[in-house]
């Protein structure tokens, strides 16, 4: 396979994954995506950013964020997100500082 169509092919199955988790399961939780795979919608945001970065191209997390979830983290937040309970948040403070690190 040619590169270009290595990186189209890969373009697409992100899209993919975008459209899945913002309009097919909105249902799923960020703290349980993070809590079991060790990535959510907002790492995938941050690797956006971060390639975006990488290419001199300035974006900060929250334009970084609006782009990857098609609205602002407050819209996403008061329309699907739900309250972690205790265990939740004491298997994401676990799950963060393995997959992304101390928080600060």
């Amino acid at each position: 396979m040619d590169p270009q169509t290595e990186i189209e092919l890969q373009a697409a199955a992100f899209r993919r994954l975008q459209k899945h988790l913002m309009q097919d399961r909105t249902d799923v939780q960020n703290i349980d995506m993070m809590n079991l795979a060790g990535f959510c919608r907002n790492c995938l945001a941050r690797w956006y950013q971060e390639a975006a970065n990488e290419r001199g191209i300035e974006m900060g997390k929250d334009e970084a964020r609006e782009i990857f979830y098609g609205m602002t983290m407050d819209e996403w937040k008061s329309k699907y997100q739900t309250e972690a309970n205790p265990d939740q948040q004491a298997a994401f403070q676990v799950a963060f500082e393995e997959n992304v690190g101390k928080k600060d």
